[in-house]
């Protein structure tokens, strides 16, 4: 429906509003940038005016270290802006980026105490992007023990070369955290010793959205990742076949599971993982564990293709699986659409047979029942 002249004259009246709230940012920042004896950043002060000329809400900021600095003068610093936030109470940020600048343990504790919520103003961010920042372990225990008590949904922590030390670190303060979903820690140095820590945290928590690429799990690692999930995947999908079996032998039953069902409101809670990426990890046939522990993963795997109606997208990309283990994926994905589950995007490299490969696409792409929809409704 159309907006009514009230409704329109409404959301210019708010539009305008921001501009005032935006300059006021930034000239606060800009007297801490010059407290601090810091500069001010070039993309902050751009988002800014831009903001400011557009009358718009900035949801998105980003502390970025400019790729060429004059000489002489000092380094952007993540202190000014924070400041600049609480002096503010600027209560419509959303998402909160950090890339490429060298965090100082001040700077780690400064933004932990922002993102807690005890007892504080209550900062609405739902994205953090911590990116190349050289974050010591001190730092990032820090930021862990802050994430249980935030409103944090997603955590982008990519390119911080802290290895297994510090995903155990930050998984203790991930523990039974029931907000987060997404958790990206591509190219942070990762081992196997990690599999195991990021599997029972992610059984544990809410993510379901998990990027790993650009580590060393190998398959080690990687089985000891998915053990849990795997196993809780089978687990659900053989009891949904046993209720489905036995429902159609007593449809009294199933009507009364129904009304049963309807009362809860909600399923059983568990590990849902949606995307799964773990493009270029060492998973082959290379390491210690040779071609055995390729076909461990790869049977763990099955079982979460298979039964998960909740995996969505899975990357193996840059892994040389080798043809049984891609055969047993593309069995799976057959299984998979035997049973009517959800579409399920997988990559995987092209180092097989062209014929395991092209079944493999096949498989992954849109069932056959959307496309006749699709020509359907063109009809």
């Amino acid at each position: 429906m159309p907006r009514t002249k009230k409704e329109k004259s409404k959301i210019k009246g708010a539009s305008l509003s921001i501009v005032p709230v935006l300059t006021k940012f930034l000239k606060t920042y800009e007297k801490h940038c010059v407290q601090s004896q810091t500069s001010v950043c070039p993309a902050i002060k751009k988002a800014l005016k831009t903001s400011i000329e557009n009358e718009q809400i900035l949801r998105k900021l980003i502390l970025v270290s400019p790729a060429i600095s004059p000489t002489g003068l000092p380094e952007v610093s993540l202190e000014p802006l924070l400041k600049t936030i609480r002096d503010e109470r600027y209560m419509l940020g959303r998402d909160l980026c950090i890339w490429g600048m060298k965090l100082k343990n001040s700077d780690v504790a400064s933004l932990a105490i922002l993102l807690e919520l005890r007892e504080r103003t209550m900062y609405p961010f739902s994205t953090l992007e911590i990116i190349n920042s050289q974050m010591d372990l001190w730092s990032v225990e820090r930021l862990g023990k802050s994430l249980l008590s935030s409103n944090l949904l997603s955590i982008v922590l990519d390119y911080n070369k802290f290895g297994n030390e510090g995903v155990d670190i930050l998984m203790a303060g991930l523990e039974k955290n029931q907000k987060l979903k997404i958790l990206s820690l591509r190219y942070c140095n990762l081992g196997p010793a990690s599999g195991s820590t990021l599997g029972w945290a992610i059984s544990q928590s809410a993510i379901c959205e998990l990027y790993l690429s650009g580590n060393y799990l190998q398959c080690s690692g990687a089985l000891a990742l998915i053990r849990h999930i795997a196993e809780f995947a089978e687990t659900q999908g053989k009891d949904k076949a046993t209720k489905i079996s036995q429902d159609r032998r007593s449809p009294s039953q199933q009507s009364l599971q129904g009304i049963k069902k309807s009362k809860k409101g909600s399923s059983e809670s568990g590990p849902w993982l949606i995307k799964l990426h773990l493009a270029d990890n060492g998973i082959d046939g290379r390491g210690e564990e040779g071609e055995r522990g390729v076909l461990e993963f790869t049977q763990l795997l099955t079982y979460l293709i298979k039964y998960s109606d909740h995996l969505r997208e899975i990357d193996l990309g840059n892994n040389v699986l080798g043809e049984i283990a891609a055969t047993d994926i593309l069995g799976a994905l057959k299984e998979r659409k035997k049973g009517k589950l959800p579409n399920l995007q997988i990559l995987v490299t092209p180092q097989i047979s062209s014929d395991t490969f092209r079944s493999i696409w096949e498989n992954s792409k849109k069932s056959g029942s959307a496309h006749k929809k699709k020509k359907k409704a063109k009809k």
